[in-house]
């Protein structure tokens, strides 16, 4: 629809110039750039519209009278352009056409199959959105104490969809993993490996598991022991300072256990699709930002308390305390030793020397707004241009049905179990169907719809909200599912398959395109020319909900269309109308594989 919004434009624009010449209004001559066209909220009002408010006060008349005199305009000398795009009213403030369907329907379709799976990369111009910005994307961030779970797969998926959808609109895009691999949590694992593995040799090869999940489980046991074992804290904090030292001994076992997670938390990377350009270590960063912290205290930046420590005063972000005073936050503490934020301020500079990046989204939890709040102002202090397109991708919490869940406790929903749960239901609900001779090989189709499941559970819900992950739901092959765009895709597929033994094939040309008149046809058009500008909002606002809540608008669309116009059974009686579905069918398969890319959502051409 580029070529009707640009002609759309270019009619309203000339019809304004002419109105303010009948008017006498003074004021320069508007351009066709300056109209901003929009969508109308109810099909029956229109096709495209342009709101007359930015020339209210201008021209000193209510919108809805300026809409009424364009309208008129462009009535009373209606152009050739004019009258081929469709026709014109007046609806409230706004100017407004209902488009000529056979001409629109072709021009988005011929885009559609022209572009192939570029398609809603460009915007109406032809350019790509985001081109020229490099994003720096860091996600997931496991610690190496235990393997991940349900609110890692929340953060994994929306640092990895959005990570695609930023690509998807031109961006070239650089992703980052922290891994927390130091520290007294990680020491607590060590020590009940010492005291309840080492003697027995014990390894996740031995004993038939995962590494993630056998270092996880040494956590858990020290919290059991350390119940009934006080001095086991303190054990644990003397272990750490051994490390910081350097401790031969202690380096080596946190080398091997950190092997052991980390070989394990790749598997579950590999299963879901997530990737990384490069990887941070927490004990390679720790100390980065003291060199850091001491140039701004040379400059005045931060300052030094009495007691030792240095900070700086976060009142111009973060406002007054609850007792009205200045908010102070502490970079080094009064023994010169770092703290959380003084790692991320080297990293953060780290990585900008490392790669360039002019945009950096950091996915984390709900609960570090203010930790990036205060990041983002120390580095802007600092006098770094690039801290001015930090962004903090904050994400609710996502719990079970049966309640919170503790790393310590053992509460925790592991990743790995989650999916091969998911995993072995999709299974029993493929046999169930009797679809397992039909779908291929039926645990690889079960894994994918696993990982539908799961995927669009997590991304369908805006970012900021807190959610409920409910497996039964996910799993539904009905409703707003990510099985349930497979299965679109798969009855699309199936479609064109028999399409092809029939000896039907797509037209493409515009008197074949022409055709395509029927309302459901339309709506359906008309929500396949959404994509590019969907894809480019997503990237622009971080927000893969964006694109699943618009998979799921092409699914319910194109089933409509399906149920009313028949493609392969009216071949013999009209070929042509036949050949012109079949292409609005191929182009809706391609919109529907890229989007469910863009969200995680394997495509299966049977189901």
């Amino acid at each position: 629809m580029a070529d009707q919004k640009e002609t759309f434009r270019a009619v309203v624009a000339a019809a304004i110039n002419q109105f303010k010449a009948e008017k006498s209004l003074e004021g320069s001559e508007i351009t066709a750039d300056s109209v901003r066209v929009e969508t109308p909220p109810k099909p029956e009002m229109g096709d495209l519209g342009v709101p007359m408010f930015p020339f209210a006060k201008e021209f000193r008349m209510a919108p809805p009278a300026i809409a009424a005199g364009i309208a008129e305009c462009i009535q009373k000398n209606l152009t050739d352009d004019a009258a081929s795009l469709g026709t014109f009213s007046a609806v409230g403030p706004y100017v407004n056409v209902k488009l000529n369907k056979a001409n629109a329907s072709a021009d988005i379709l011929k885009s559609i199959i022209a572009q192939g799976d570029s398609y809603g990369s460009c915007d109406e111009s032809g350019n790509k959105p985001f081109a020229g910005r490099k994003v720096m994307v860091e996600f997931s961030s496991p610690n190496t104490n235990k393997p991940l779970h349900l609110g890692h797969m929340r953060n994994d998926a929306l640092g990895e969809s959005v990570s695609r959808i930023l690509k998807k609109a031109g961006a070239e895009v650089f992703r980052t993993n922290i891994i927390n691999n130091r520290g007294i949590h990680i020491c607590k694992s060590m020590l009940a490996y010492k005291l309840f593995h080492e003697a027995k040799g014990d390894t996740p090869e031995s004993l038939g598991i995962k590494g993630d999940h056998f270092v996880g489980q040494c956590y858990v046991e020290f919290d059991r022991h350390s119940k009934e074992h006080p001095e086991a804290v303190q054990q644990a904090e003397e272990m750490l300072i051994a490390w910081e030292r350097g401790d031969s001994d202690i380096r080596a076992l946190w080398q091997k256990m950190n092997d052991w997670t980390l070989n394990g938390v790749q598997k579950t990377y590999d299963r879901t699709g997530v990737g990384f350009e490069k990887l941070y270590f927490e004990s390679d960063t720790y100390l980065l930002g003291k060199e850091v912290i001491a140039k701004g205290l040379e400059k005045g930046i931060f300052f030094k308390k009495e007691d030792g420590s240095v900070r700086i005063d976060v009142t111009e972000v973060t406002g007054k305390g609850k007792d009205g005073n200045n908010q102070e936050k502490v970079l080094l503490r009064k023994d010169g030793t770092s703290v959380y934020i003084t790692q991320d301020l080297g990293t953060a500079i780290k990585r900008h020397e490392d790669w360039p990046y002019n945009q950096m989204v950091y996915v984390v939890a709900s609960e570090q707004i203010y930790h990036f709040k205060v990041l983002f102002y120390i580095l802007r202090k600092l006098g770094f241009e690039w801290a001015e397109k930090l962004y903090h991708l904050s994400y609710g919490l996502v719990n079970l049905p049966s309640g919170r869940m503790k790393s310590r406790e053992g509460t925790v929903v592991d990743a790995d179990d989650l999916i091969q749960s998911l995993h072995e239901d999709a299974f029993k609900a493929i046999q169930e169907r009797g679809r397992d001779g039909d779908v291929g090989n039926a645990d690889e189709v079960a894994e994918k719809v696993a990982l539908a499941a799961l995927h669009y559970y997590l991304l369908q819900v805006a970012p900021v909200k807190d959610m409920m992950f409910n497996p039964a739901d996910s799993l539904s092959f009905n409703g707003n599912t990510g099985p349930y765009l497979q299965y679109m895709g798969a009855r699309i597929a199936s479609i064109l398959r028999k399409a092809q033994e029939a000896g039907l094939s797509a037209d493409g040309s515009d008197e074949s395109l022409a055709l395509l008149s029927h309302e459901s046809e339309w709506t359906l058009i008309k929500e396949l020319q959404r994509y590019p500008s969907l894809v480019s909002k997503a990237a622009e606002d971080l927000d893969p909900s964006i694109i699943a809540n618009y998979l799921y608008d092409v699914c319910k669309n194109f089933s409509a269309f399906y149920r009313d116009c028949p493609i392969v059974s009216i071949a013999d009686s009209d070929k042509k109308l036949a050949q012109a579905r079949l292409s609005l069918a191929t182009c809706t398969l391609t919109v529907l594989k890229s989007a469910m890319n863009l969200v995680l959502v394997p495509y299966l051409d049977r189901m």
